[in-house]
């Protein structure tokens, strides 16, 4: 007769599991008040969501338990501790879009926000874990509720990118799911410290499993990341999603991607896997130079600011690829303040959306649409100017103090040629961005309604836009304690 098994609920730390619990029971709390209560305020639906949001900041920075919970497959280290502040910060940021001065359907309906806040849910265990099963629930966890949201904003090319996004997410996990089936092939494991620990016992023999398993991953979170070459469904799904979205999708499902692949390819790396540091370097060289040829010759600004977050997102790879405390630092700090640069350009997109293609048949954000835009309305055209050159890395804005700290970690671990193609590439991206402001400042207006680029202007888009531009211009107060901050919790990571 078998023994029962006995489990030590001290010894489970659930305590680890507050901030997912926290946004499991705000969604569903919100789906049954639905039920009860028909037809629930925007204003209301939106502030229940930030309170919950609220809370799980709470519960993670106030964490104070052990390193590992929930039969250890929760991992709380430093580094799952930014991500996560950085997931509910860009969230709670994003989020007050939806109160908007024109009404859109998906902002009336409670199911919105519930899978807003499932979809945050899967972030967190992806960020919180190094076991490839709960990584991959996370995954799909987050990534079919953002499939559901994008097809939410009811435009047929709403529907096109909810089904493009499917389509290559569904590619991406059946890639995942046979690389982390052959990792526990050949290791009997699926948490990355024990992988490690076998591969390195065994001299990754056979070399063939180890050789699959890694091109799978490889595969998988370059899809997720964006990197060339599975990066063309990117600007067809930024183009058919609501501003608010694609600048949201810009910014979080990239940064537990980021973790993810620190997680995997820094272990890989250390372990001796040393053809991955070539792989890996290919794939950030290709991705930061042809995402930015391909924004020169855009014609709308939303895909190209899609060109452009693949091209930083091939930044973030070199991060990885350098694999030190400096270089894992940088990461955080240079998305940080990607962050609030490219909050505000898409809430800037937000403001000025019209619902009727008034400038271009195709393109609802083509370059002409903001000819002469300084004419007609000064403030905004200047605001979106500092956006674009924050976002090219021009000094003293934002973005130029993540590209400073990461060219000067590539340099400091011996990357010299890997920096020069970050400076050059940052040299290229300066063109488009630039190309927008030549329109705004230097064309003469298409029309003089200012009535046009203000329709969807709210209170709430206002104060945000304020927000992103104060950090967006003032960030150089805020380097060094970011610096200090972000540089202990990483190195209390091990990384």
């Amino acid at each position: 007769m078998l023994e029962p098994i006995s489990i030590d609920i001290a010894g489970l730390n659930l305590q680890a599991l507050l901030p997912m619990a926290i946004m499991t029971i705000g969604a569903l709390a919100l789906i049954c008040v639905d039920l009860a209560v028909k037809g629930l305020n925007r204003s209301f639906l939106t502030m229940i969501t930030i309170l919950f949001i609220v809370l799980d900041f709470g519960a993670v920075i106030g964490y104070k338990g052990d390193v590992r919970g929930f039969f250890d497959v929760l991992l709380i280290d430093g580094i799952s501790l930014i991500a996560q502040v950085i997931i509910l910060v860009a969230s709670a940021l994003f989020l007050p879009l939806s109160m908007s001065h024109r009404h859109f359907r998906e902002f009336k309906m409670a199911e919105f926000y519930a899978l807003f806040m499932f979809m945050i849910v899967g972030f967190q265990c992806m960020v919180t874990s190094d076991n490839l099963i709960l990584i991959f629930i996370g995954l799909e966890t987050s990534s079919l509720a953002l499939y559901t949201l994008i097809a939410l904003h009811n435009r047929a090319k709403a529907f096109e990118a909810a089904i493009k996004y499917f389509t290559m997410g569904a590619l991406a996990a059946g890639f995942y799911g046979m690389s982390a089936l052959i990792f526990y092939a050949l290791t009997g494991s699926v948490e990355i410290h024990q992988i490690e620990h076998v591969l390195q016992e065994r001299h990754f023999e056979p070399l063939v499993g180890v050789l699959a398993a890694t091109i799978f991953m490889v595969a998988a979170l370059g899809f997720k990341l964006s990197l060339v070459p599975s990066h063309t469904w990117t600007p067809d799904v930024y183009e058919g999603s609501s501003a608010p979205l694609a600048g949201y999708m810009s910014i979080v499902p990239k940064i537990a991607g980021f973790v993810v692949a620190m997680r995997l390819f820094e272990m890989l790396v250390a372990s001796g896997v040393v053809w991955l540091e070539y792989v890996l370097y290919a794939a950030v060289v290709l991705t930061m130079t042809l995402a930015n040829i391909t924004a020169l010759v855009q014609e709308d600004v939303k895909r190209m600011l899609a060109f452009s977050s693949i091209s930083h997102a091939g930044s973030m790879m070199a991060a990885i690829l350098i694999g030190t405390t400096q270089a894992n630092t940088a990461l955080f700090v240079y998305w940080i303040f990607f962050l609030f640069t490219n909050l505000g350009a898409f809430t800037m997109l937000w403001i000025v959306r019209h619902r009727e293609n008034l400038w271009d048949e195709r393109y609802q954000h083509p370059y002409t649409k903001f000819s002469g835009l300084v004419k007609i309305m000064p403030m905004t055209a200047t605001i979106m100017g500092i956006f674009m050159f924050a976002l090219a890395g021009m000094p003293p804005f934002s973005v130029f103090w993540g590209k400073l700290y990461l060219i000067s970690a590539a340099i400091n671990s011996d990357y010299i040629w890997l920096a020069v193609v970050i400076a050059l590439n940052s040299a290229v991206a300066v063109y488009y961005y630039m190309k927008l402001v030549v329109y705004m400042f230097l064309h003469e207006p298409v029309t003089i309604d200012a009535r046009l680029y203000a329709t969807n202007a709210s209170t709430s888009l206002k104060v945000i836009v304020g927000f992103a531009a104060i950090v967006t211009i003032f960030s150089i107060a805020f380097v060094e304690p970011l610096l200090e901050v972000i540089t202990h919790y990483v190195a209390s990571s091990g990384f």
